[in-house]
């Protein structure tokens, strides 16, 4: 970070931190001063995808108007010494020469990507692309998404591209930046040198200067606008700094494990992204095939880890039922998951006929007829055909990540995010991994959000110091191993996982 630590003041200072997921967003107030890191949701608004003819698309307009609603409240209640956004990775949207929005972002669970991602890979060569870039193949990364634009007036009037929390900051302030952690996820990045990639640039046929210069997380990018202020009673010269605004990024931040050594996390909600946080990236071939990423954290760490479907196939599962008239509440289903037969079934959550929107429950019942198991029967054997997936997953994905990063083994895993409320889940995760879980903070993006901006006005200093904050302020939750995690290997090794 480039802002450097003065001494903290004796007064706690007020942050706001618009939190943006694939399923809602929210604004927070952020208190925090010595001893102190208190959350208060001041709006929470949907993230509702639209199916237009031209595709899935997100509603970024809707989206900046709950922003600008929640500044306002986060204003009536104190006042802010600065605002960050943080959103998902790889969407993006373009503008043209006078700023206009030349039409709504794709959403990247959109099918457009689905021949390009291949035919782009084979052309440029998989080893290529993971020497330059350090990514994971996924065929929604912004390169691939970006060599599926089509060609034509669109295209031809951007004049500049930004990504999904750099656009909402350019709305707020005029300014136009790429936040790094975010633009890590892209595919357009050297790992090595942490600048545009010239190479992948011209893979996706993109022009260099459509893409802003890439700041760090700490950075003042800007303040109000005029009209921003006026919309939302905020002083126009209230700062906004470019946080860690990939929300992955913010969570890791915000993980409660200050001075241990291999930092092992789990940061669950729509993915599951479980991984490793290390100080450079693995960009060996073992690492390729094994389809792990590395992507930028605070302070330039990497982020080692793996994207998992994660509670997408439990929300998308709840959203079926719920139009069928079936029961779709989270607890009475996780009653049912918790008496359900163990090891019923075996699914890979990463399988690609779970990535779209759709009838989640048929596409799982079709998955275990296809792999030769009984279809689950009832919700609760569904829900912990999901939860015990996803906890597999969990366990396999750090043990890969420790042996392919030559790391010693964790001593705990860290699970935060949404997730960490499914008690469940975490027992399930403790089990396969056959280590304790430390689960929570729930709201560790938004806490990493803030986090980052209190360490740019001095109020805290580094990781370390960070992450004894959250430890001794959001009482994380632990739930010890039990039962035998060979179990777990016999059990998923009766079908061969998709990988």
């Amino acid at each position: 970070m480039p802002a450097q630590r003065s001494a903290a003041p004796a007064a706690p200072a007020a942050f706001a931190a618009a939190d943006l997921g694939a399923t809602s967003g929210r604004v927070v107030l952020g208190r925090v001063g010595p001893g102190l890191l208190e959350l208060t949701e001041t709006a929470r608004f949907a993230n509702t995808p639209l199916r237009l003819p031209s595709g899935l698309h997100w509603n970024l307009p809707g989206l900046h108007q709950g922003v600008l609603d929640g500044l306002a409240e986060a204003g009536r209640r104190a006042d802010l010494a600065s605002i960050g956004i943080d959103s998902w990775a790889v969407d993006y949207a373009l503008l043209d020469a006078d700023g206009a929005l030349l039409g709504l972002p794709h959403h990247y669970r959109d099918p457009r990507t689905e021949e390009i991602a291949p035919r782009l890979r084979d052309r440029v060569g998989a080893d290529v692309l993971y020497r330059t870039t350090g990514l994971q193949h996924l065929p929604f990364n912004t390169v691939f998404q970006l060599a599926a634009e089509p060609r034509g007036p669109r295209w031809d009037a951007a004049r500049r591209l930004l990504l999904v929390p750099d656009l909402l900051t350019h709305w707020l302030t005029g300014a136009e930046a790429a936040e790094a952690t975010n633009a890590s996820t892209t595919g357009l990045r050297d790992a090595r040198t942490g600048q545009w990639s010239p190479a992948m640039l011209a893979a996706a046929r993109v022009d260099a200067r459509l893409l802003p210069p890439l700041v760090d997380p700490g950075t003042r990018v800007g303040t109000l606008l005029p009209h921003v202020a006026e919309t939302t009673g905020l002083p126009a010269a209230t700062p906004v700094t470019a946080v860690a605004s990939h929300d992955t990024a913010s969570a890791v931040l915000a993980v409660p494990a200050p001075g241990e050594g291999t930092v092992a996390y789990v940061s669950c909600g729509t993915w599951s992204l479980a991984g490793l946080e290390l100080e450079h990236p693995v960009l060996t071939e073992d690492s390729r095939a094994a389809n792990f990423t590395n992507e930028l954290g605070v302070d330039g760490t990497t982020r080692y880890l793996r994207n998992i479907m994660g509670l997408w196939l439990l929300s998308e599962s709840q959203r079926a039922w719920r139009a069928r008239g079936l029961p779709y509440e989270l607890g009475p289903l996780l009653a049912a998951a918790e008496a359900a037969e163990p090891f019923a079934h075996v699914i890979d959550p990463d399988a690609p006929e779970f990535l779209a929107p759709g009838d989640m429950p048929a596409r799982i019942a079709a998955h275990c007829a296809r792999t030769g198991q009984r279809v689950p029967r009832d919700q609760g054997a569904l829900v912990r055909t999901i939860l015990e997936a996803l906890a597999w997953a969990h366990a396999r994905t750090l043990r890969e990540a420790v042996r392919l990063a030559g790391r010693a083994a964790p001593r705990t895993v860290h699970l935060v995010g949404g997730g960490s409320r499914n008690a469940l889940l975490c027992r399930l995760t403790a089990a396969a991994t056959g280590l304790p879980v430390v689960a929570g903070p729930a709201e560790a993006t938004a806490l990493g959000n803030i986090l980052v901006q209190a360490r740019a006005h001095g109020l805290v200093g580094d990781r370390d110091e960070q992450r004894a904050l959250v430890a001794a302020t959001q009482r994380p939750v632990r739930y010890e191993p039990t039962g035998d995690p060979e179990a777990w290997r016999r059990a998923n090794s009766l079908v061969a996982l998709e990988d």
